[in-house]
């Protein structure tokens, strides 16, 4: 079972990587706690600026996904796309940074404030995610991405499958057992029944490209309502551009609440959803034959998020995987329920 202390650099390994760059004079190094786990951060503020380091985690850093992810960063950059600049190297003037077998990238600092939930930030989350799209609609490259995302994906079923063995002695699931079971089953009836209605809809026959695959309020920093910056490229697929939307308008919307998931609403913001995707609309255009398909690709993206961990660790996060889970179907199921109005909301 994967760990679920965060991941930290070693002070031999920062001084080491940090000689790579010409930064200036180092005043301060602060730990950034934000994002994955499996990926530490650091804040490092110099007489010539502030600037962030991250060390790729396992499974994120094969030199040419990096390369990839950097040459479409800085394409975003210069065609003046909301991303943070990436430093090159003193040495070699290359962007990825290589120690004891472990890749290194640092960016500038951006300021900016977390997503305040307010429709103004949740529209503008959808119109710059249509921006992403036109930017790299037609880029190519020689070296492809993967191509297989949330969507019919067999290694969701495998995580499910393999959850009540990863969390079945867990204590929040003693005497519960035939509960977590049947949990589990639902879900993956669910992400079954979702997937089914996308492929009928001739999710095989949509073009694809570039997508960000992982477009939440938390890879992104805001200033005065707008977005000042997308981060993390660490998840670009090649995929149908609507897997993106589904997942943004998911992720915009969804409500939490107090610690315990359990007391969390299963119903959406109805007014962030419909925000979002007006947003994108206005930027770019939702193709018609898809937007029926929304809803079903959020239950796809809201199950397949949330079994991955849970299946490794026990655990999203710091929140017990069991109670996490009955969080994710109760969600689901209003989903499932409330599919049409979705779609109707939205074309109305």
């Amino acid at each position: 079972m994967a760990s679920r202390l965060r991941a930290d650099f070693q002070p031999h390994e920062l001084s080491a990587v940090l000689r790579r760059y010409s930064i200036g004079n180092i005043l301060r190094v602060e730990k950034q706690l934000r994002g994955s786990r499996r990926s530490p951060k650091a804040i490092v503020t110099t007489d010539k600026g502030r600037f962030l380091l991250k060390r790729r985690a396992r499974g994120k850093d094969h030199p040419l996904r990096v390369a990839y992810a950097h040459a479409v960063q800085e394409y975003l950059y210069k065609n003046k796309f909301p991303v943070p600049r990436l430093i090159a190297a003193k040495d070699d003037d290359d962007t990825m940074v290589t120690f004891s077998d472990l890749i290194y990238e640092m960016f500038e600092f951006v300021p900016g404030e977390p997503f305040d939930g307010s429709l103004e930030a949740t529209m503008d989350g959808g119109r710059i995610l249509a921006r992403f799209h036109k930017l790299l609609g037609k880029y190519e490259s020689e070296w492809e991405p993967s191509h297989v995302g949330y969507h019919d994906n067999n290694a969701v079923r495998s995580n499910l499958n393999g959850i009540p063995a990863a969390i079945g002695k867990d204590d929040s699931v003693a005497g519960k057992e035939a509960e977590l079971l049947a949990t589990v089953g639902m879900l993956f009836d669910a992400y079954e029944a979702a997937s089914d209605t996308v492929t009928e809809a001739g999710y095989e026959t949509w073009p694809v490209q570039i997508v960000h695959a992982d477009w939440h309020p938390g890879n992104m920093l805001f200033k005065d309502g707008l977005v000042a910056a997308v981060i993390d490229y660490d998840s670009l697929h090649l995929l149908p551009a609507v897997t993106d939307l589904a997942n943004g308008a998911l992720q915009f919307s969804i409500l939490g609440g107090p610690s315990d998931p359990r007391e969390w609403p299963p119903e959406l913001d109805e007014d962030r959803y419909v925000a979002f995707l007006q947003g994108y609309e206005e930027a770019d255009g939702i193709v018609a034959e898809q937007v029926a398909s929304l809803p079903s690709l959020m239950i796809e993206a809201l199950i397949a998020e949330a079994v991955m961990p849970i299946a490794a660790t026990g655990s999203f996060g710091r929140i017990e995987g069991f109670r996490f889970l009955q969080m994710i179907l109760r969600k689901t199921r209003w989903l499932q329920e409330h599919a049409d109005h979705l779609v109707q909301v939205w074309r109305s």
